[in-house]
């Protein structure tokens, strides 16, 4: 596994220039067949190998914020900046949901070794057989791979709006085929639809894969792997589904993210009632009572966004960090600090309201626990 530079990462949290890399686009591949897809289909004797994916969970604890669980309230828009009628950072009614990546910090150093650990992942395929590891192993690999891709190239092209207008080799970042497993071009899209979700049943997979976008399943903070990726699909569909932009109503009816949409040929072929069904089952109380009292299934709801904390731009104007009534070394944009402030205003709200937090059992095996228990089909 390369080596994300921790010395770099410290950096990251401190620094206030940011130096792009623009590494060169990848060209442009046909769709791979389905002959060559088949490849990737789970073997059905695993064997017991593992991949060490804790250079990423690193990165990730270093990189990536919570917003915190989500109030079922809209924020409003805020105030443009001091001195400017322009707008910068976060508007989205939904910026105070999900998780942000702190783009706005990477350093060359940084953005370089996010490429070199995808070349690695890549090359891990070329070591370990992935398709014989066991179904989470494997899982844990796509979901892994697919959310380095998008960080790599989001942090190659920030700063920018929205991460659906990325273009790798001229083709848009969800269908480039830029990753190469086992000589095979594959895009992001590649990942999520022809091989996990063609391979894996359980709808729960949806919100492993990060798309860079606030209106997205959120990226998790710590990496997958075969002992955790379970209760990380768990946590990441409990926060989406009971979060605005994971639901909500109009009138009597039910409006869903659009990622549903995407995903329902392969878990939702009754649309309406396949998807509620499984929105009732990570539903929370609010969210209940929402399902209860509406009808159908609308996909509609999306946030295209990028999911960092400056809203995608370079804000001229910087506000100074004190600690204990001094000023620190270092500035940040003044929306990103009024973006914290109201972070930091929920979570008053959270504990203010007794939702201070959930305890998760894992790895606990009980009498009678079946062999397989906690691998996502």
């Amino acid at each position: 596994m390369p080596f994300l530079h921790s010395s770099s990462l410290r950096r990251a949290l401190l620094a206030t220039a940011v130096s792009l890399c623009l590494a060169a686009p990848a060209a442009a591949q046909s769709a791979p067949k389905d002959s060559d897809l088949a490849t990737f289909a789970p073997s059905k004797n695993p064997n017991s190998d593992k991949i060490d994916y804790s250079i990423w969970d690193e990165a990730m604890k270093n990189l990536v914020v919570s917003m915190g669980p989500s109030l079922r309230e809209g924020a409003p828009r805020p105030d443009p900046s001091y001195g400017t009628r322009r707008q910068y950072g976060h508007v989205s009614r939904y910026r105070l949901e999900g998780t942000r990546v702190m783009f706005s910090f990477l350093d060359d150093d940084i953005i370089a070794s996010f490429t070199e650990y995808r070349k690695d992942l890549e090359n891990t395929a070329n070591l370990v057989d992935i398709q014989a590891l066991s179904r989470n192993e494997q899982l844990a690999y796509w979901i892994n791979l697919h959310n380095v891709a998008m960080v790599e190239q989001i942090a190659n092209a920030w700063p920018v709006r929205q991460p659906r207008e990325i273009k790798v080799g001229g083709v848009l970042l969800d269908d480039a085929r830029f990753i190469t497993v086992e000589g095979i071009k594959l895009s992001p899209r590649d990942i999520r639809e022809k091989i996990v979700y063609r391979h894996w049943n359980d709808p729960m997979v949806i919100y492993g894969f990060w798309r860079g976008e606030i209106g997205s399943p959120s990226l998790q903070k710590e990496a997958f792997n075969a002992d955790n990726v379970a209760r990380l699909l768990t946590r990441g569909a409990n926060d989406f589904i009971n979060s605005l932009r994971g639901t909500q109503e109009l009138g009597d009816r039910l409006q869903v993210a659009t990622i549903y949409k995407e995903a329902a040929p392969y878990f939702f072929p009754d649309f309406e009632k396949d998807l509620r069904a499984h929105l009732t089952r990570y539903a929370d109380q609010d969210t209940s009572a929402l399902l209860a009292k509406t009808r159908g299934a609308e996909p509609k709801i999306a946030e295209h966004d990028i999911a960092d904390l400056a809203g995608g731009v370079r804000e001229p104007s910087y506000t100074n960090i004190t600690s204990n009534g001094v000023s620190t070394s270092f500035r940040i944009p003044q929306a990103m600090t009024a973006l914290l402030r109201e972070r930091e205003t929920k979570f008053q709200e959270i504990i203010r309201k007794g939702r201070t937090g959930t305890v998760t059992f894992s790895n606990i095996d009980l009498p009678g626990d079946p062999e397989d228990k906690g691998e996502v089909e």
